[in-house]
């Protein structure tokens, strides 16, 4: 799998990918240039996390309450 992949992973699975990464790291069974690679692609990982995340508080931070309580979107787009 190559950084490109990332992005079209889900953030759940980009999250699952990442806690494998970080436990095989952990472990110490990896060699020093397989740890290597693997913390180049758990940092690729959780920066994709990380976006992902951003994305969706700022969609959340568009829904606002009409009066009765109940949520309505803002006119702005969530793309």
């Amino acid at each position: 799998m190559s950084k490109s992949d990332i992005k079209a992973l889900s953030f759940e699975a980009a999250l699952e990918e990442l806690e494998g990464i970080v436990r095989k790291i952990e472990s110490g069974d990896a060699p020093l240039e397989e740890a290597i690679t693997l913390y180049e692609r758990g940092a690729a990982l959780k920066a994709h996390c990380e976006a992902k995340l951003k994305s969706a508080r700022e969609k959340v931070e568009k829904i606002m309450l009409d009066e009765n309580g109940a949520p309505k979107a803002t006119a702005a787009s969530f793309d």
